[in-house]
């Protein structure tokens, strides 16, 4: 039986739309790992609410119809961008309107009908990390961030994973694994000062164990330094020639006020290569 593998990238449009750079990054990693692309840009509809003394000032109606019009004009123009990378079954774009207040949660079930979900990062849109938070940690897909700078991918020829050991970064390694291009190599990242650790060797003992899968791979123990965790592992995993980073999403969700671990901030501060999270 012939299989597909089927990735999935929603993209909102309000407040702002993400870089169109990082929406052809992400789209663009999609493809190279074979199988097709839905995407889905929201439009939003927001909810009227009863003019008070302030409506005579400010016309809020026609403060919020130009916004959802502006959010509808961002979905036709989103949708002609990805039009340049493909026609159907391997690139595929719809658009839905939903409720602002439910945009997040949409994206999220919608996801959960894909094997993973790309997400376009960038430095200039902040709010897009909101669509990112709710995908990663209520979805259950793996999710990669792509940010703009991120370069073609021709296959995925070489993985980094940043390993402790935890369930999550074994969720995140069985994620990353089945996208490795045949004849691929898994460099394993641990470092060393950042938090107690189940064992010593942690890295070697992966390699040894993919290396017996027939899977080539070496390890290294990374000092963190002056570095935050996330800028350690990012930069080794680039200095090693990876082509993505794979790592264990840490975070929990208090009425979407969401807590995050410290790897995990850091990459959605600053995403510098494709980093695949598992959660």
């Amino acid at each position: 039986m012939t299989t597909t593998r089927l990735a999935y990238m929603p993209l909102a449009t309000y407040p702002e739309a993400v870089a169109d750079e990082a929406v052809l990054a992400a789209a663009g990693f999609a493809l190279s790992l074979g199988g097709a692309l839905q995407v889905t840009t929201f439009s939003v509809d927001i909810p009227r609410v009863p003019s008070s003394l302030a409506g005579l000032l400010i016309d809020i109606p026609g403060l919020v119809q130009a916004a959802e019009d502006k959010s509808r004009s961002e979905c036709a123009r989103l949708q002609s961008l990805i039009g340049g990378l493909g026609a159907p079954p391997a690139v595929n774009c719809t658009s839905r309107e939903v409720l602002l207040s439910g945009l997040l949660d949409a994206a999220a079930a919608e996801a959960r009908y894909y094997d993973l979900v790309v997400l376009p990062w960038s430095r200039e849109e902040p709010s897009a990390q909101h669509l990112i938070e709710a995908v990663v940690f209520g979805s259950g897909r793996p999710a990669i961030l792509v940010p703009g700078s991120a370069r073609p991918v021709g296959r995925l020829d070489h993985i980094a994973i940043a390993w402790d050991a935890s369930r999550v970064a074994a969720r995140a390694l069985g994620d990353a694994l089945p996208l490795l291009a045949e004849g691929g190599r898994v460099t394993v990242l641990t470092v060393r000062d950042e938090k107690p650790l189940a064992g010593a060797a942690l890295a070697s003992l992966l390699a040894s164990s993919l290396e017996k899968r027939g899977v080539k791979a070496n390890s290294i123990e990374i000092a963190l330094g002056e570095k935050t965790i996330a800028q350690a592992l990012q930069e080794k995993a680039l200095a090693e020639g990876a082509q993505m980073l794979a790592m264990g999403g840490f975070g929990h969700s208090r009425l979407r006020d969401f807590v995050l671990g410290g790897a995990t901030t850091g990459v959605f501060a600053d995403a510098r290569l494709p980093v695949l999270l598992s959660h």
